[in-house]
């Protein structure tokens, strides 16, 4: 049993930094790396990548809706054919850096409102999935587990992961608990880690009613901000291992 551990990273821009992306990047598998529009820029890109490349780990883009101020985590109206092209547009800024430092790009994960809007949309769903097959057909597609994200992205010919939150309550739909929720995190790094195992052991997730639904776990996607997300990360790689889950970037 394997599973890959993914970190949206590379989200400071112009002056402003956030995250610890150099102490997190060598605890996990994958870097979904912002792309400019919610977050990110050219410099940050290139330093994000050269970091990723040093450890070995799995490349993606990380694009979103075209909204730094609110961080791509607000809904946009945006039709299935500009999502289309800022898709696009985010995966070329991407593949160049890639391309400048020998190395692969590997998969793609859509970022906040973007991701949230296509677990629920079929049409901007498939927005998404063509502009990533039709950029590279051999990239991965990241989406949250059991929504259209995924079954669109399969349905256009793409290898996909499904992803899960350590940190995120679900919905009895499979859906996140929205962030406006005064419950959509989980602050015990225990009951996370607890979730964490149920989703990958038994594919398993109990909702934020007590209930429980399937769910299907390739890779985790963990924070690297925040106080003790170091620690966090930590805890979640040696519980992992203490289960005989093998912790590996993902594979088309």
């Amino acid at each position: 049993m394997k599973v890959d551990l993914n970190c949206d990273l590379g989200e400071a821009f112009g002056n402003y930094s956030f995250g610890g992306d150099k102490d997190i990047i060598p605890l996990v598998t994958s870097a979904n790396i912002a792309c400019g529009f919610h977050a990110g820029d050219q410099h940050v890109m290139n330093q994000t990548i050269e970091l990723a490349k040093k450890h070995n780990i799995g490349i993606g883009a990380h694009p979103g809706l075209p909204d730094l101020q609110g961080f791509g985590r607000r809904n946009m109206d945006i039709t299935p054919n500009e999502i289309y092209d800022i898709v696009v547009y985010q995966l070329g800024a991407l593949y160049g850096f890639c391309k400048i430092h020998d190395v692969s790009m590997n998969h793609v994960k859509p970022h906040g409102a973007l991701y949230q809007m296509g677990a629920r949309d079929k049409a901007v769903a498939q927005a998404i999935a063509q502009a990533v097959y039709d950029f590279d057909e051999s990239l991965i597609f990241v989406g949250l587990s059991n929504t259209l994200l995924i079954s669109e992205a399969k349905s256009v010919g793409l290898a996909t992961a499904s992803e899960v939150f350590a940190d995120r309550r679900y919905e009895d739909d499979g859906q996140l608990v929205s962030r406006k929720d005064a419950n959509a995190l989980i602050t015990d790094t225990n009951e996370a880690i607890e979730q964490v195992i149920n989703m990958v052991k038994s594919q398993k997730v109990i909702t934020k009613n007590n209930n429980t639904i399937a769910i299907e776990a390739d890779t985790i996607c963990v924070h690297g901000d925040g106080a003790h997300a170091l620690e966090f990360v930590s805890q979640i790689r040696e519980r992992l291992s203490k289960e005989g889950i093998s912790i590996s970037r993902l594979e088309g």
